[in-house]
């Protein structure tokens, strides 16, 4: 089972549009690229999806040929599999962090997601998700928004499916 990443991290965005990839998450794309060895630069895919996304997923390149395999998997033609070919080839972008672990984000990927000069990074399992600050504090808001109302002290794992009981 590949590496998923784990937790979040605000970066310094710098006026080329390079921004520092944290170590643990470093890792990950390294683990998660076959290609890669040490010396060698790791390889992403960025995707900017559709005119709405107001982030970039960094998908590692396992994340991605996984991705690749379910999308030719569909039938050809199929208005899914448009949509899908859409986002995940024509709204996406390979990239490489470089031997200093920056990540280089074009301008037009910055600007279409509000970066300045900070960048927000939080995990998504196979995938990074980069916001700006600002629109992140939305997005978090808006999640916040959807949970169902727990009583005190609930945990919410109880919304994953539940698998066999053990008997204690």
């Amino acid at each position: 089972m590949a590496r998923r990443f784990r937790g979040s991290e605000e970066v310094k965005v710098d006026a080329k549009g390079r921004v520092s990839i944290p170590a643990k998450f470093r890792r990950v794309f390294e683990a998660c690229d076959p290609d890669w060895q040490a010396g060698k630069r790791p390889q992403l895919v960025i995707v900017f999806g559709t005119r709405d996304w107001k982030y970039l997923q960094l998908f590692t390149m396992e994340a991605m040929d996984e991705i690749d395999q379910g999308i030719s998997a569909m039938k050809r033609g199929s208005a899914e599999r448009n949509l899908l070919e859409n986002i995940y080839h024509g709204h996406a972008e390979e990239a490489e962090i470089d031997g200093d672990g920056r990540l280089v984000l074009p301008q037009k990927l910055r600007e279409k997601i509000g970066l300045t000069d900070s960048a927000f990074f939080i995990s998504a399992g196979d995938s990074l998700k980069v916001w700006s600050p600002e629109n992140y504090e939305e997005e978090e808001r808006r999640l916040e928004e959807l949970v169902p109302d727990f009583e005190p002290g609930a945990d919410p794992l109880s919304l994953l499916a539940s698998g066999p009981q053990e008997e204690g």
